[in-house]
């Protein structure tokens, strides 16, 4: 770490980022009332220190819950609805099946369902209020749609109910993305309740869903800073998180919110230090709308992201009580090595990190934005079994997540102040980079590695060779252009062009199904998707191989052709 930056790092204060962490846990930050309240209180602190705040009003379209119950067996059981349930404030009644869900929770239940669609699952489930555990996650609630269940009731793994949001849809829906809005109603349970539902179920009686929902267009405030850069204004970092949340929402996400404040304050004051613009942006509807926020910006705003925004990183649940360490933390593996080297000066941890779920904000995929963070720090494993605890997504793996339990006790004030510092290194040093931080050879070599799994989980049914060799061809060409960068012999202005224009070919070559600009569904999405029947083809009945075949073939194009794109562009602006 260099002078500048431990000056930088050093101007760090808890007082201003705690003094907001307060504040909000005094008032729900659910309906956009209260979010533009929260809004609000952001723009007058920024502007308060100086920071130059432009604040857009777009109109979102949101799914608030409100109550919920279920009866049955004469027994009423506490419930709440996800966002995007269908609303039934009169009940709907329905057989009770119970179909085995995932019992044993970690962190990848939060987001993702392990249940398949099946002639035999469409059978048991058609006309009836399936009980499964887990969370009421989008996967669960489609799938059980898709297969003919009229309601969903979620089995949360202990005594709190969580809340969450039940569609697959990514941000405010277009047109073509209605047919997909959920059509039955959910609602989460806690784990003892659960039981005594399956014990109903079992017995073949019925239950009863009452759900209560607004749902509707909502004007919602929207803070953007930007601190202008003096070497390539053009060019910036984004640094955005969301401020509405579950009730109060302490840990996710008032903490975030407080640590994008501080960072604000303190970049904006050392902004003749910056060489790129730094943009830093707070999401209304995360929670209610499928992060509807940062889905607007991402569109409203595509054409200058593309041209201009070198990363993103995503600020969610840092300075939670006991997170102690980095584990399971989002990165794509071009920045793996460069934020583990942050981490390391600020607080001597090491980072582990794990693939980006389809999930947070995001929202830029499509775009091809190279990202890291999403979640911050966690607990340990151990400690978290000692607890007694589950796996959440967010607040340091506190089992608080998205309930009214999510109160001041769950924040950390020097956890906080690490958070914040770990966070304000990699954006500034991000931004500062002579050249951009971002290896895509540790991307290629993860092509080479997922094309291997998948060959080996393919067998004989399907030959990946020509990728696996178009992925060496990638990895040779990465090698020889880092290598010249290093050497001198390719400029830094060049080198930042090939490194920014990759990640537009790349990212979306591993993270996406859609066309760019288009939202995929927040459903599970593979590396290199477009190959994803590798890993299914063996098991295939005979009588659909030939099917799973031809798609393999159009994927592997696919993949060869963003390959071969890479390495020509490459060779385009470096003459490698």
């Amino acid at each position: 770490m260099n002078q500048m930056e431990k000056d930088l790092l050093d101007q760090v204060t808890i007082d201003a980022p705690w003094s907001l962490v307060e504040s909000f846990a005094t008032f729900k930050r659910e309906h956009p009332d209260d979010v533009n309240r929260g809004m609000d209180e952001v723009v007058d602190t920024l502007r308060s220190h100086g920071v130059e705040v432009k604040v857009h009003e777009p109109d979102l379209y949101l799914s608030l819950p409100g109550q919920a119950r279920v009866e049955a067996g004469g027994t009423t059981f506490r419930a709440k609805p996800p966002a995007y349930s269908t609303s039934h404030p009169d009940g709907l009644t329905g057989e009770l099946v119970y179909i085995p869900g995932t019992t044993n929770m970690d962190e990848e239940d939060a987001f993702e369902s392990q249940l398949e669609a099946s002639t035999e699952m469409m059978e048991k489930v058609h006309g009836k209020i399936v009980l499964t555990e887990g969370f009421a996650s989008p996967a669960i609630i489609s799938l059980m749609g898709t297969c003919g269940a009229i309601g969903v009731i979620a089995i949360n793994p202990g005594v709190d109910v969580h809340w969450g949001i039940c569609t697959t849809i990514w941000g405010t829906p277009g047109t073509d993305d209605l047919p997909n809005k959920p059509v039955i109603p959910a609602a989460a349970v806690n784990f003892e309740s659960g039981q005594a539902l399956r014990e109903i179920a079992q017995s073949g009686g019925k239950a009863t869903i009452f759900t209560q929902m607004e749902e509707g267009w909502f004007s919602s405030k929207l803070p953007e800073i930007t601190i202008p850069g003096t070497h390539e204004p053009e060019k910036y970092v984004l640094l955005h998180g969301h401020l509405d949340s579950w009730d109060v929402g302490v840990g996710d996400n008032a903490t975030g919110d407080a640590s994008m404040l501080e960072i604000a304050r303190v970049l904006w004051a050392n902004k003749d230090k910056l060489r790129r613009t730094v943009k830093i942006a707070w999401w209304p509807g995360h929670s209610t709308g499928r992060y509807a926020g940062s889905t607007w910006y991402s569109d409203n705003f595509a054409l200058d992201l593309d041209a201009n925004c070198v990363a993103q990183v995503n600020c969610d649940s840092p300075g939670c009580r006991w997170a102690t360490e980095f584990l399971n933390v989002s990165v794509m593996s071009e920045n793996h090595d460069y934020l583990a080297q942050v981490i390391k000066d600020v607080c001597g941890k090491e980072l582990h990190s794990e693939r980006p779920h389809r999930a947070g904000d995001y929202s830029f995929n499509n775009i091809g934005l190279s990202g890291y963070l999403m979640l911050s720090s966690a607990m340990t494993d151990a400690h978290r079994e000692e607890l007694g605890y589950y796996a959440v997504g967010g607040c340091g793996m506190n089992i608080a997540w998205h309930t009214e339990n999510d109160t001041l006790e769950i924040a950390d004030k020097d956890i906080l102040l690490r958070d914040i510092k770990v966070y304000l290194l990699a954006v500034f040093r991000n931004a500062n980079a002579a050249v951009l931080p971002q290896d895509w050879r540790a991307t290629a070599r993860e092509f080479q590695q997922t094309l291997a799994d998948y060959q080996t989980e393919a067998g004989d049914a399907f030959d990946l060779s020509a990728a696996r060799a178009a992925s060496d061809s990638l990895l040779a060409k990465l090698s020889a252009f880092y290598d010249g960068v290093a050497a001198g012999t390719v400029s830094e202005a060049k080198a930042n062009v090939v490194i920014q224009d990759l990640a537009r070919i790349l990212v979306p070559l591993n993270f996406n199904r859609s066309d760019r600009f288009r939202h995929d569904p927040a459903l599970t999405i593979p590396p290199l998707p477009a190959i994803e029947q590798a890993g299914k083809i063996a098991a295939m009945p005979a009588d659909l191989q030939g099917f799973g075949r031809t798609q393999l073939v159009r994927g592997q194009n696919h993949v060869i052709a963003g390959m071969r794109a890479a390495e020509t562009l490459i060779a385009r602006v470096t003459g490698l």
